[in-house]
């Protein structure tokens, strides 16, 4: 058994002395995803809504990419820099995990990379 790197075509590269994600066996773990499209190489315009669209579309890619999906997210961890959205993310958070939602923290930080107002981070499996 090996680790494996998880990349995606699909979601800009990472930018710094990390992965986009690592498997291990049957377990995929993700970098924290902030939303940055990958045709632009910028964030997402618009409100926290388009920008949890945008963190979710990139993590279904990179997860589809190592042999898994949505429906395996185990846990979620996700970074607001303004806890007054949580509501506003949640609208598309539940779009993503309608049904057996994984396990989940929200903390609120300072800031994050780019300006962004969300990150997220998952830990999947696959068979």
């Amino acid at each position: 058994m090996a680790k494996q790197i998880i990349v995606s075509e699909k979601v800009m590269p990472a930018v710094g002395p990390y992965s986009q994600g690592v498997a291990w066996d049957k377990l995929i773990f993700l970098a924290g995803q902030i939303p940055v499209s990958k045709e632009t190489g910028k964030l997402v315009e618009g409100d926290i809504r388009a920008q949890t669209r945008q963190v979710l579309e990139n993590i279904t890619a990179l997860l589809e990419s190592a042999g898994s999906s949505m429906e395996r997210v185990l846990k979620a961890t996700v970074f607001l820099v303004d806890l007054t959205q949580f509501a506003a993310m949640n609208e598309v958070y539940r779009d993503y995990f309608s049904k057996e939602p994984p396990a989940r923290s929200t903390i609120q930080v300072v800031a994050l990379p780019l300006g962004a107002q969300v990150e997220i981070e998952v830990i999947a499996y696959r068979d």
